[in-house]
C-alpha cells in the first residue's frame, strides 16, 4: 500500500484507476466545457503536464456505500458525476463499478470493485494527465521515479503507474482524444507524507519531473496542522501545471486520521462546508485547526474516504 496513504479495507480510497482516469476524462468530456487558454501553460513551462483540473484522486468504496458516497461528496462541494458503468479498467481481468466525479474544487475517480484487485493497483493515489506517455515515463525515470506498472493500452489511451522515493505512487494517463474540462474554482492539494530520509529526493525528483517549483519550505511549521499541537515539522509546498502538492515530512508518529487523507480541498467557507458535509453523512474526524495561513479540518465521507478541507485566512 502507499506510504501511509492506504487506509485498509475500511478506508478503501486511493486507487485503481490506472485506467479509470482515462475513462473518467472520456465520460466527462460531454458534460464539462473545454479547457481555457489561461490554465494551459506554455509547453516549455509545463513540460508533459496538461492542467490541474485533470488531477483526479482515486477513491475505492464498498459497493453498498458507492452511490451514497458520490451523493455526499457532490452535496458538499457541488458539481456532478457521470452515470455509473461496469467495466474492466485494469490490464488484467477484473471488474468494477465506476463513476467520474467533477466538482469546482477537484475531481475523483470513484470505484466499487466487484472482483479482487490485482497488485499493485489500489496503491496509486492520484492520476495525472500527460501530453505524451513515452516522454512522461522517460522524464519520470530521469527524475528518479521507477515505473511499477509499465505503459499499457486501453480503449481510449495509455496508462502507467510510477513510484517516487518515499513510496509515493501515482498514475499517469494519456488519451487518444484529449479530454476537455473547465478550470477549477480552487486547486486542491495533493497531500503527501514522506520520511526525512526520502523528503529531499522526492521533492527534487517531482519538481524536475513536473517542471514545477517549491513555493515554500517551512522547516518549523506548526505541527498542529497534522494533529501534533505544540510541535513543529517540515512542510513543503509545490506548484506545477499538474496542480498543488503539500509535502509533510514527519517521523511517522502521526495521530489518527493524519496520513490517510490524500487530498486537501480549498473551500471559501470552512464552517459552511463542514456543515454541508455532516448534513450529508460525513463525519468530522479532526476539528478545525487554525494555523498561520489557513484553517483546516479532516472529514470522513460515507464509505470511508478521508479528506482534508481548508480555507485560506484573509480570503
Amino acid at each position: 500500500m502507499p506510504h501511509r496513504s492506504s487506509a485498509g479495507p475500511r478506508h478503501l480510497r486511493a486507487t485503481r484507476a490506472a485506467r479509470a482516469i482515462a475513462i473518467a476524462g472520456s465520460l466527462a468530456t460531454a458534460a464539462f466545457a473545454s479547457i481555457t487558454a489561461a490554465q494551459a501553460a506554455t509547453p516549455a513551462a509545463r513540460g508533459i503536464a496538461v492542467a490541474a483540473q485533470y488531477d483526479t484522486t482515486h477513491v475505492y468504496i464498498a459497493p453498498a456505500d458507492f452511490d451514497r458516497f458520490v451523493d455526499s461528496f457532490i452535496a458538499t462541494f457541488g458539481g456532478k458525476a457521470s452515470d455509473a458503468i461496469v467495466a474492466n479498467v485494469l490490464p488484467v481481468p477484473s471488474q468494477t463499478r465506476f463513476r467520474a466525479v467533477r466538482t469546482p474544487v477537484g475531481a475523483l475517480s470513484a470505484f466499487a470493485f466487484q472482483t479482487p484487485v490485482p497488485y499493485p493497483f489500489g496503491q496509486e493515489r492520484t492520476g495525472y494527465l500527460v501530453s505524451d506517455m513515452d516522454q512522461a515515463l522517460k522524464a519520470a525515470r530521469a527524475a528518479g521515479a521507477e515505473v511499477v506498472v509499465d505503459k499499457f493500452k486501453d480503449a481510449i489511451g495509455y496508462d502507467a503507474v510510477i513510484q517516487w522515493p518515499g513510496g509515493v505512487k501515482m498514475q499517469l494517463y494519456w488519451h487518444f482524444t484529449a479530454p476537455s474540462s473547465p478550470p477549477l474554482a480552487t486547486i486542491p492539494d495533493n497531500r503527501v507524507y514522506v520520511s526525512p530520509d526520502a523528503a529531499d529526493r522526492f521533492v527534487a525528483g517531482f519538481v524536475r519531473f513536473s517542471h514545477g517549483h517549491v513555493v515554500s519550505d517551512d522547516k518549523a511549521a506548526d505541527a498542529g496542522e497534522i494533529g501534533k499541537p505544540h510541535e513543529t515539522y517540515r512542510r513543503i509546498r509545490i506548484e506545477s501545471a499538474f496542480g498543488k502538492m503539500q509535502v509533510h515530512v514527519d517521523d511517522g508518529h502521526l495521530p489518527y486520521p493524519f496520513g490517510y487523507e490524500t487530498t486537501g480541498y480549498e473551500v471559501t467557507d470552512l464552517e459552511a462546508s463542514l456543515q454541508k458535509a455532516t448534513s450529508n453523512g460525513a463525519t468530522i474526524l479532526s476539528a478545525p485547526f487554525k494555523s498561520s495561513d489557513r484553517s483546516s479540518a479532516i472529514v470522513e465521507f460515507p464509505g470511508g474516504y478521508i479528506a482534508e478541507l481548508h480555507s485560506v485566512l484573509g480570503h
